[in-house]
Protein backbone atom coordinates (compact mmCIF):
# COMPACT_ATOMS: atom_id res chain seq x y z
CA UNK A 1 0.00 0.00 0.00
CA UNK A 2 1.87 3.05 -1.21
CA UNK A 3 -1.00 5.37 -0.53
CA UNK A 4 0.39 8.52 1.03
CA UNK A 5 -0.92 9.26 4.49
CA UNK A 6 -0.93 12.62 6.14
CA UNK A 7 0.00 13.13 9.76
CA UNK A 8 -3.56 12.92 10.96
CA UNK A 9 -4.28 9.73 9.04
CA UNK A 10 -1.14 8.00 10.18
CA UNK A 11 -1.07 8.84 13.86
CA UNK A 12 -1.23 5.23 14.91
CA UNK A 13 2.26 4.67 13.61
CA UNK A 14 3.62 7.45 15.80
CA UNK A 15 4.05 7.43 19.54
CA UNK A 16 1.23 9.53 20.93
CA UNK A 17 1.19 11.64 24.13
CA UNK A 18 0.43 10.01 27.45
CA UNK A 19 3.17 7.48 26.92
CA UNK A 20 4.73 6.31 30.17
CA UNK A 21 8.32 7.38 30.62
CA UNK A 22 11.01 5.21 32.11
CA UNK A 23 9.67 5.59 35.63
CA UNK A 24 6.17 4.65 34.57
CA UNK A 25 4.71 8.14 34.97
CA UNK A 26 2.07 9.42 32.56
CA UNK A 27 2.05 12.89 31.10
CA UNK A 28 -0.51 14.16 33.59
CA UNK A 29 1.72 13.01 36.44
CA UNK A 30 3.83 15.24 38.67
CA UNK A 31 7.25 15.02 37.03
CA UNK A 32 8.06 17.96 34.79
CA UNK A 33 11.60 18.59 33.63
CA UNK A 34 13.31 21.85 32.67
CA UNK A 35 15.11 22.59 29.43
CA UNK A 36 18.10 23.71 31.51
CA UNK A 37 18.49 20.14 32.76
CA UNK A 38 19.47 19.10 29.25
CA UNK A 39 23.02 19.10 27.95
CA UNK A 40 22.84 21.25 24.82
CA UNK A 41 25.85 22.25 22.75
CA UNK A 42 25.52 26.04 22.19
CA UNK A 43 26.73 25.59 18.60
CA UNK A 44 23.92 23.16 17.77
CA UNK A 45 22.03 23.50 14.50
CA UNK A 46 19.50 20.90 15.62
CA UNK A 47 18.15 20.22 19.12
CA UNK A 48 15.97 17.21 19.91
CA UNK A 49 13.99 17.58 23.13
CA UNK A 50 11.22 15.18 22.18
CA UNK A 51 9.54 13.23 24.95
CA UNK A 52 11.35 14.86 27.88
CA UNK A 53 8.32 15.93 29.96
CA UNK A 54 9.31 19.57 29.48
CA UNK A 55 6.72 21.97 30.91
CA UNK A 56 8.03 25.30 29.64
CA UNK A 57 10.04 26.65 26.70
CA UNK A 58 13.00 28.49 28.27
CA UNK A 59 16.80 28.71 28.45
CA UNK A 60 17.33 28.47 24.69
CA UNK A 61 18.52 32.04 23.96
CA UNK A 62 22.19 31.05 23.69
CA UNK A 63 21.56 28.79 20.68
CA UNK A 64 22.58 31.32 18.03
CA UNK A 65 22.86 28.79 15.17
CA UNK A 66 19.73 26.80 15.87
CA UNK A 67 17.80 25.79 12.73
CA UNK A 68 15.70 22.85 13.95
CA UNK A 69 14.01 22.60 17.33
CA UNK A 70 12.06 19.47 18.21
CA UNK A 71 9.80 19.59 21.27
CA UNK A 72 7.32 16.84 20.45
CA UNK A 73 5.45 14.92 23.14
CA UNK A 74 6.02 17.28 26.04
CA UNK A 75 3.83 19.18 28.52
CA UNK A 76 4.21 22.67 27.08
CA UNK A 77 1.19 24.96 27.52
CA UNK A 78 2.47 28.18 25.95
CA UNK A 79 4.61 29.22 22.98
CA UNK A 80 7.14 31.64 24.49
CA UNK A 81 10.80 32.62 24.82
CA UNK A 82 11.65 31.92 21.19
CA UNK A 83 12.13 35.50 19.94
CA UNK A 84 15.95 35.28 19.86
CA UNK A 85 16.00 32.08 17.79
CA UNK A 86 15.80 34.00 14.52
CA UNK A 87 17.80 31.37 12.61
CA UNK A 88 15.09 28.78 13.22
CA UNK A 89 13.84 27.01 10.08
CA UNK A 90 11.82 24.23 11.68
CA UNK A 91 9.80 24.22 14.92
CA UNK A 92 8.01 21.09 16.07
CA UNK A 93 5.61 21.31 19.01
CA UNK A 94 3.50 18.29 18.11
CA UNK A 95 1.52 16.77 20.98
CA UNK A 96 1.70 19.32 23.78
CA UNK A 97 -1.00 21.31 25.60
CA UNK A 98 -0.80 24.59 23.69
CA UNK A 99 -4.03 26.62 23.50
CA UNK A 100 -2.94 29.61 21.40
CA UNK A 101 -0.65 30.39 18.46
CA UNK A 102 1.45 33.35 19.67
CA UNK A 103 4.92 34.84 20.07
CA UNK A 104 6.25 33.65 16.71
CA UNK A 105 6.64 37.04 14.98
CA UNK A 106 10.45 37.09 15.16
CA UNK A 107 10.85 33.68 13.52
CA UNK A 108 10.71 35.12 10.02
CA UNK A 109 12.95 32.38 8.57
CA UNK A 110 10.65 29.59 9.70
CA UNK A 111 9.81 27.11 6.93
CA UNK A 112 8.15 24.29 8.89
CA UNK A 113 5.79 24.67 11.86
CA UNK A 114 4.10 21.68 13.49
CA UNK A 115 1.47 22.36 16.14
CA UNK A 116 -0.55 19.18 15.62
CA UNK A 117 -2.16 17.44 18.60
CA UNK A 118 -2.57 20.50 20.79
CA UNK A 119 -5.59 22.46 22.04
CA UNK A 120 -5.77 25.28 19.51
CA UNK A 121 -9.17 26.73 18.68
CA UNK A 122 -8.16 29.21 16.00
CA UNK A 123 -5.52 29.97 13.38
CA UNK A 124 -3.92 33.30 14.29
CA UNK A 125 -0.70 35.31 14.62
CA UNK A 126 1.07 33.77 11.64
CA UNK A 127 1.25 36.90 9.46
CA UNK A 128 4.99 37.46 9.93
CA UNK A 129 5.94 33.91 8.91
CA UNK A 130 6.00 34.72 5.22
CA UNK A 131 8.62 32.07 4.47
CA UNK A 132 6.51 29.25 5.91
CA UNK A 133 6.24 26.29 3.52
CA UNK A 134 4.71 23.53 5.64
CA UNK A 135 2.10 24.05 8.36
CA UNK A 136 0.74 21.19 10.45
CA UNK A 137 -2.31 21.90 12.61
CA UNK A 138 -4.05 18.55 12.70
CA UNK A 139 -5.89 17.20 15.73
CA UNK A 140 -6.77 20.51 17.34
CA UNK A 141 -10.12 22.23 17.92
CA UNK A 142 -10.02 24.70 15.05
CA UNK A 143 -13.46 25.61 13.69
CA UNK A 144 -12.58 28.01 10.85
CA UNK A 145 -9.94 28.24 8.11
CA UNK A 146 -8.74 31.80 8.55
CA UNK A 147 -5.76 34.16 8.82
CA UNK A 148 -3.56 32.36 6.31
CA UNK A 149 -3.43 35.12 3.69
CA UNK A 150 0.19 36.12 4.43
CA UNK A 151 1.49 32.58 3.89
CA UNK A 152 1.80 32.72 0.12
CA UNK A 153 4.78 30.34 0.09
CA UNK A 154 2.84 27.55 1.77
CA UNK A 155 3.04 24.27 -0.16
CA UNK A 156 1.69 21.89 2.50
CA UNK A 157 -1.26 22.52 4.82
CA UNK A 158 -2.51 19.92 7.28
CA UNK A 159 -5.83 20.70 9.00
CA UNK A 160 -7.18 17.19 9.47
CA UNK A 161 -9.09 16.16 12.59
CA UNK A 162 -10.43 19.55 13.60
CA UNK A 163 -13.93 21.06 13.75
CA UNK A 164 -14.05 22.65 10.30
CA UNK A 165 -17.41 22.92 8.52
CA UNK A 166 -16.44 24.87 5.41
CA UNK A 167 -13.58 25.08 2.92
CA UNK A 168 -12.80 28.81 2.71
CA UNK A 169 -10.16 31.54 2.75
CA UNK A 170 -7.54 29.59 0.80
CA UNK A 171 -7.51 31.72 -2.37
CA UNK A 172 -4.08 33.30 -1.88
CA UNK A 173 -2.34 29.97 -1.27
CA UNK A 174 -1.64 29.46 -4.95
CA UNK A 175 1.59 27.55 -4.26
CA UNK A 176 -0.19 24.89 -2.22
CA UNK A 177 0.69 21.37 -3.39
CA UNK A 178 -0.86 19.28 -0.60
CA UNK A 179 -4.00 20.02 1.39
CA UNK A 180 -5.31 17.74 4.13
CA UNK A 181 -8.81 18.39 5.47
CA UNK A 182 -9.80 14.87 6.51
CA UNK A 183 -11.83 14.08 9.61
CA UNK A 184 -13.78 17.34 9.84
CA UNK A 185 -17.45 18.26 9.33
CA UNK A 186 -17.19 19.65 5.80
CA UNK A 187 -20.37 19.25 3.74
CA UNK A 188 -19.34 20.63 0.35
CA UNK A 189 -16.30 20.71 -1.94
CA UNK A 190 -15.92 24.41 -2.78
CA UNK A 191 -13.63 27.44 -2.93
CA UNK A 192 -10.63 25.56 -4.31
CA UNK A 193 -10.43 27.13 -7.80
CA UNK A 194 -7.36 29.24 -7.02
CA UNK A 195 -5.27 26.25 -5.94
CA UNK A 196 -4.13 25.44 -9.45
CA UNK A 197 -0.91 23.78 -8.28
CA UNK A 198 -2.61 21.40 -5.87
CA UNK A 199 -1.39 17.82 -6.33
CA UNK A 200 -2.87 16.07 -3.31
CA UNK A 201 -6.29 16.74 -1.77
CA UNK A 202 -7.56 14.76 1.21
CA UNK A 203 -11.18 15.14 2.30
CA UNK A 204 -11.62 11.78 4.00
CA UNK A 205 -14.18 11.30 6.76
CA UNK A 206 -16.31 14.39 6.21
CA UNK A 207 -19.97 14.90 5.28
CA UNK A 208 -19.60 15.38 1.53
CA UNK A 209 -22.35 13.98 -0.71
CA UNK A 210 -21.19 15.13 -4.16
CA UNK A 211 -17.95 15.30 -6.13
CA UNK A 212 -17.90 18.83 -7.57
CA UNK A 213 -15.93 22.03 -8.09
CA UNK A 214 -12.62 20.33 -8.85
CA UNK A 215 -12.36 21.33 -12.51
CA UNK A 216 -9.65 23.96 -11.97
CA UNK A 217 -7.39 21.49 -10.14
CA UNK A 218 -5.77 20.10 -13.26
CA UNK A 219 -2.52 19.25 -11.45
CA UNK A 220 -4.26 16.91 -9.01
CA UNK A 221 -2.57 13.49 -8.83
CA UNK A 222 -4.07 12.18 -5.57
CA UNK A 223 -7.67 12.58 -4.43
CA UNK A 224 -8.88 11.05 -1.18
CA UNK A 225 -12.63 11.31 -0.46
CA UNK A 226 -13.29 8.06 1.41
CA UNK A 227 -15.75 7.88 4.30
CA UNK A 228 -18.27 10.39 3.01
CA UNK A 229 -21.78 10.09 1.57
CA UNK A 230 -20.96 10.16 -2.15
CA UNK A 231 -23.39 8.27 -4.41
CA UNK A 232 -21.93 8.91 -7.87
CA UNK A 233 -18.50 9.16 -9.49
CA UNK A 234 -18.72 12.38 -11.51
CA UNK A 235 -17.21 15.76 -12.36
CA UNK A 236 -13.62 14.57 -12.71
CA UNK A 237 -13.43 15.43 -16.42
CA UNK A 238 -10.62 17.99 -16.01
CA UNK A 239 -8.60 15.98 -13.50
CA UNK A 240 -6.76 13.88 -16.05
CA UNK A 241 -3.58 13.69 -13.94
CA UNK A 242 -5.12 11.63 -11.14
CA UNK A 243 -3.02 8.59 -10.23
CA UNK A 244 -4.65 7.68 -6.91
CA UNK A 245 -8.42 7.93 -6.41
CA UNK A 246 -9.81 6.91 -3.03
CA UNK A 247 -13.60 6.68 -2.87
CA UNK A 248 -13.82 3.87 -0.32
CA UNK A 249 -16.62 3.76 2.23
CA UNK A 250 -19.19 5.79 0.33
CA UNK A 251 -22.55 4.92 -1.28
CA UNK A 252 -21.40 4.43 -4.86
CA UNK A 253 -23.41 1.91 -6.90
CA UNK A 254 -21.60 2.09 -10.23
CA UNK A 255 -18.09 2.53 -11.62
CA UNK A 256 -18.36 5.30 -14.22
CA UNK A 257 -16.84 8.51 -15.55
CA UNK A 258 -13.21 7.48 -15.02
CA UNK A 259 -12.25 6.16 -18.47
CA UNK A 260 -10.46 9.45 -19.20
CA UNK A 261 -8.14 8.97 -16.19
CA UNK A 262 -5.47 7.40 -18.36
CA UNK A 263 -2.71 7.37 -15.73
CA UNK A 264 -4.87 6.14 -12.85
CA UNK A 265 -2.86 3.56 -10.89
CA UNK A 266 -4.76 3.04 -7.63
CA UNK A 267 -8.56 2.91 -7.33
CA UNK A 268 -10.06 2.44 -3.88
CA UNK A 269 -13.77 1.55 -4.00
CA UNK A 270 -14.05 -0.92 -1.13
CA UNK A 271 -17.10 -0.67 1.15
CA UNK A 272 -19.53 0.75 -1.40
CA UNK A 273 -22.72 -0.60 -3.05
CA UNK A 274 -21.30 -1.79 -6.38
CA UNK A 275 -23.12 -4.92 -7.59
CA UNK A 276 -22.97 -4.82 -11.38
CA UNK A 277 -20.45 -7.12 -13.17
CA UNK A 278 -20.91 -5.77 -16.73
CA UNK A 279 -20.02 -2.41 -15.25
CA UNK A 280 -16.51 -3.66 -14.35
CA UNK A 281 -15.60 -3.75 -18.05
CA UNK A 282 -15.33 0.04 -18.07
CA UNK A 283 -12.01 -0.40 -16.26
CA UNK A 284 -10.46 -1.80 -19.43
CA UNK A 285 -9.93 1.83 -20.48
CA UNK A 286 -7.60 2.44 -17.52
CA UNK A 287 -4.44 0.85 -18.91
CA UNK A 288 -2.20 1.94 -16.03
CA UNK A 289 -4.47 0.60 -13.28
CA UNK A 290 -2.34 -1.56 -10.98
CA UNK A 291 -4.28 -1.70 -7.72
CA UNK A 292 -7.99 -1.94 -7.08
CA UNK A 293 -9.91 -2.33 -3.84
CA UNK A 294 -13.47 -3.61 -4.28
CA UNK A 295 -13.95 -5.79 -1.21
CA UNK A 296 -17.09 -5.28 0.89
CA UNK A 297 -19.19 -4.51 -2.19
CA UNK A 298 -22.07 -6.81 -3.19
CA UNK A 299 -20.18 -8.05 -6.26
CA UNK A 300 -17.19 -9.14 -4.15
CA UNK A 301 -19.30 -11.99 -2.73
CA UNK A 302 -19.19 -13.72 -6.14
CA UNK A 303 -16.94 -16.79 -5.86
CA UNK A 304 -15.45 -15.88 -9.26
CA UNK A 305 -14.80 -12.29 -8.12
CA UNK A 306 -11.00 -12.19 -8.51
CA UNK A 307 -11.05 -14.22 -11.71
CA UNK A 308 -13.63 -11.97 -13.34
CA UNK A 309 -11.70 -8.88 -12.32
CA UNK A 310 -8.49 -10.19 -13.84
CA UNK A 311 -10.27 -11.09 -17.07
CA UNK A 312 -11.64 -7.56 -17.33
CA UNK A 313 -8.35 -5.90 -16.32
CA UNK A 314 -5.50 -8.36 -17.00
CA UNK A 315 -2.80 -5.84 -16.07
CA UNK A 316 -3.90 -5.56 -12.44
CA UNK A 317 -1.09 -6.21 -9.96
CA UNK A 318 -3.10 -6.09 -6.75
CA UNK A 319 -6.70 -6.82 -5.82
CA UNK A 320 -7.78 -5.96 -2.27
CA UNK A 321 -4.30 -5.95 -0.74
CA UNK A 322 -3.47 -9.31 -2.33
CA UNK A 323 -0.93 -9.52 -5.13
CA UNK A 324 -2.15 -11.04 -8.37
CA UNK A 325 -0.34 -14.24 -9.19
Amino acid sequence: NHKKMSDEENVNSEVEGDVPNESGDHSDGPTVTKVSDEEIDPQSYEVDLNHRRIGKIEDLDHLKNLEKLYLRWNLIKKIENLENLTTLLELELYDNQITKIENLDHLTNLQILDLSFNRLTEIENLDKLIGLERLFLCANRISKIDNLSALTNLTYLELGDNKLRKIENLDVLTNLRQLFLGKNKITKIENLDALVNLECLSLQANRITKIENLDKLTSLTELYISENGIEKIENLDENKSIEILDLAKNRIKKIENIAHLEILEDLWLNDNLIDDWPNIDVLSANKKLATIYLEHNPLASDVQYRKKLRLAVPWLEKIDATLCR
